[in-house]
């Protein structure tokens, strides 16, 4: 089978590195790809949205199946892109329909569907630019702290959780009126604050069965102890020590199956990868965010704890027959710890000389900004390596984990050091 990954970071190098062992895989290509992709792959050089692009190469390449890594292709429509088309329309594309990925391209749409379907949520309303009175008029019948959400996609960046009222309002504005996030910000969630620990739920889909992934556990703040700006994501854990086979079985039965009926019942066909960003409240699983595609970097911890074949799973996926398959999972830990660019999630520079991949052993790097120039390994993006390794226990994962990121080194180069330190 000829296989297309579309996205260039962490998650889609570890699909990548995952698919590359199927016996099923005849020929994997990735666009636009990174200097990790392109040593299991062939990089193409096409961006997630030209679409025109990527059919051709579709068609150039005999490719069999699209794995859609990034949202942004997803909300614009990629997969109707391909069904609207004679010469595509029979190749299958791993990612929901446009409609469908408005569960992650609008925090209100994703409100109302779990309303719609009774999934546990916190409290919220919406507000548009014209209505910044209302919008502080709502902030005042709210507790501290205050949870404000760019209705849009916003790069992972879009919320903001204040304790001020003063403040709150500030931001209120500045996203209604001062264009902070564009476009996805025309429209702003005012939330209520839900307090617990959070993690990350993932569930592949064929439209009517489905299989839950491993669990995970992220770490966004770009500063120790949960602390300065939400970036992309500074590291990960599987699985959860805090998630018991019963509150596993609550976020099953208060959220996936609902959440996949909830689809069917409104007629939002849906094949795919769905993150459900969750809390533990109490002994209680609450819905924060719906993402329409594996995290990032959750991905670098689940890929690598499934055992089975991936690419056999995903064929399942699409023949609508993924009940009949097992999902077989390692039961060691695995962590991973991302190093990225002096200045992230701020402005950053690129083209900094990475050295001493070559010493790690007995753990995974994976490429999220990476590039290859004169035989050179360069640093192309905040986020630059996700190091992955296994233990018996999530501690002994994470001392493995940085037993090998302490050999990279390159100018600038800034990691946490306490990934796991809240568990």
């Amino acid at each position: 089978m000829n296989v297309l990954i579309l996205g260039s970071g962490g998650r889609e190098h570890a699909l990548a590195w995952k698919i590359a062992q199927s016996p099923k895989l005849s020929s994997l290509f990735v666009a636009p790809g990174n200097a990790g992709t392109a040593a299991v792959a062939e990089n193409l050089p096409i961006g997630v949205n030209d679409f025109q692009a990527i059919r051709e190469a579709v068609l150039d390449r005999e490719i069999q199946m699209v794995i859609v890594g990034p949202e942004v292709p997803l909300v614009n429509g990629i997969h109707d892109f391909f069904l609207a088309d004679p010469a595509l329309r029979h190749i299958p594309v791993i990612g929901p329909r446009k409609q469908a990925a408005t569960l992650e391209g609008s925090k209100e749409f994703a409100k109302q569907f779990m309303g719609r379907h009774g999934i546990p949520t916190a409290a919220y309303k919406s507000f548009k630019a014209d209505q910044l009175q209302e919008a502080y008029a709502y902030l005042e019948t709210m507790k501290p702290p205050y949870v404000l959400k760019a209705d849009g996609l916003a790069g992972g960046k879009g919320v903001i959780i204040l304790d001020h009222p003063e403040a709150a309002r500030e931001e209120l504005k500045a996203m209604l009126q001062g264009d902070k996030f564009g476009e996805a910000g025309s429209r702003v969630v005012i939330e209520e604050f839900l307090s617990g620990i959070e993690l990350s739920c993932f569930v592949l889909t064929d439209g009517l069965h489905y299989k839950v992934l491993p669990l995970a556990k992220d770490y966004k703040r770009i500063g120790e102890g949960d602390t300065g700006l939400n970036t992309g994501g500074m590291g990960a854990v599987s699985p959860v020590p805090f998630a018991d086979s019963q509150f596993e079985e609550k976020i099953r039965d208060r959220i996936v199956k609902p959440t996949v009926e909830g689809l069917k019942k409104d007629n939002l066909p849906y094949l795919g990868f769905i993150f459900i960003g969750l809390i533990k409240v109490g002994d209680d699983p609450y819905v924060i965010e719906y993402n329409v595609r594996m995290g990032d970097p959750e991905t670098e911890v689940v890929i690598p704890r499934i055992k089975s074949d991936l690419l056999e799973i995903l064929h399942a996926t699409v023949t609508r027959s993924l009940d009949g398959m097992k999902l077989d999972i390692d039961e060691r830990a695995a962590t991973t710890v991302v190093t990225v660019s002096g200045g992230y999630p701020g402005p950053y520079e690129k083209g900094k000389v990475i050295l001493g991949l070559d010493h790690v052993e007995y753990a995974i790097p994976f490429h999220a900004g990476t590039t290859q120039k004169d035989g050179k390994l360069l640093t192309n993006g905040g986020r630059v390596l996700a190091i992955t390794a296994f233990g018996k226990n999530f501690r002994e994962a994470l001392e493995n984990a940085y037993r090998n990121v302490e050999k990279i080194e390159f100018e600038g180069m800034y990691y946490r050091k306490d990934i796991g330190f809240d568990l």
